[in-house]
């Protein structure tokens, strides 16, 4: 049997589009095998987190209620007693929504705790996270906003203390070399000028020690009055009670808090309306330290802002009378590190800090 000369280009032919075909309906079958897989993701992951979203289980509580509720009214409209026990029982349906949807929403109050924490500068403070819904997520991003901050404070800490530490040496020397210069109005000034550096950096190491916590009090049998009458002087008036208990106390750093109020007292005071008074009475089993002065006060809006680090509420008179905005931070870092506050008000006239040691 004779084939015609083309039958083979005709096979040829039609395999190639059946090869063709395969080709095509590989691809479809692979196109919509992947759709499918990525809407079935899509589902899952829609699923799951609806699962764990509080708007979810508020949905099926009030689905739940609508429906207890409805079958309970239906059930009372035959029966003529119906009334005294589908009121009870939709009253009873309704406080265990009401008791559901409170545990839901319960966490809210951490994240206030946890907020008005964070507002008072108590990083290491941490929000419980109950619920893998928006308010656990909502938790886990609070803290992990407190962590860093914490790190960026305690590098902040780090390099102070690091400056400060590398500024005494250069300092030291200087002043050296200030002292061998012959005398003069010049030397002086240059030694008044170091002085301040030096104190400067005192403080700022004191401070940065007592808010990064790794300094320990030396705790002594302390007398709060001695301490006060330490601080006697022209301008100053002490009013002490009698019989005040002794107190376990940092006694360095007590000194150091007692002579920054005293000095700042005295900076600020007008001494044509009163002396400087500083006075200390039993309070509570404790002991209240007052330092008051007769000046021009604070302004009520920079109250809230006071013993800050650096902050003075009129940077050109602290200047020029001497202050660089530190006292009342390390007045407020001695207070919080013996387990009490620092109280500042206006006192009309003058103003007044206070610290309450137990």
């Amino acid at each position: 049997m004779k084939h015609h000369p083309y039958d083979h280009r005709w096979r040829e032919h039609c395999e190639r589009r059946q090869k063709k075909r395969a080709q095509r309906f590989s691809r479809d079958r692979a196109w919509r095998w992947r759709a499918h897989e990525r809407w079935h993701q899509r589902w899952h992951r829609q699923r799951a987190q609806f699962k764990h979203s509080l708007g979810a289980r508020l949905i099926a509580v009030f689905l739940v209620l609508a429906v207890a509720s409805s079958v309970i009214l239906w059930g009372a409209m035959g029966n003529p007693y119906g009334l005294l026990w589908a009121v009870p029982a939709v009253l009873l349906v309704t406080g265990c929504a009401f008791g559901a949807i409170r545990h839901m929403v319960g966490p809210l109050h951490a994240l206030a705790v946890g907020a008005e924490a964070f507002g008072r500068g108590q990083f290491s403070h941490r929000v419980p996270v109950i619920h893998r819904d928006e308010i656990g997520d909502l938790a886990t991003r609070f803290n992990q906003m407190a962590a860093d901050i914490q790190a960026m404070l305690d590098g902040k800490r780090a390099l102070l203390l690091a400056i400060s530490h590398e500024l005494r040496s250069p300092l030291t020397r200087a002043r050296l070399h200030a002292e061998m210069v012959g005398e003069g109005e010049s030397r002086d000034a240059l030694l008044d000028e170091l002085a301040q550096m030096r104190d400067l950096i005192t403080a700022l190491l004191e401070s940065e020690r007592l808010g990064s916590g790794h300094s320990a009090l030396q705790l002594v049998d302390c007398d709060l009055a001695e301490l006060a009458r330490e601080q006697a002087q022209p301008g100053v008036v002490l009013h002490i009670e009698a019989d005040l208990p002794t107190l376990k106390l940092d006694r360095l750093r007590v000194q150091l808090l007692l002579r920054n109020l005293v000095h700042n007292a005295l900076r600020h005071n007008d001494s044509a309306r009163g002396d400087v008074q500083v006075s200390l009475r039993q309070e509570g089993g404790g002991v209240r330290l007052c330092v008051r002065d007769f000046g021009a006060g604070v302004p009520p809006e920079a109250l809230a802002q006071l013993g800050q680090p650096f902050y003075r509420p009129d940077a050109a008179r602290s200047r020029h009378e001497g202050g660089v905005g530190l006292g009342l931070c390390l007045c407020r870092l001695v207070a919080e590190a013996h387990g009490s506050g620092l109280a500042l008000r206006n006192a009309s006239p003058g103003f007044e800090a206070s610290v309450r040691f137990s």
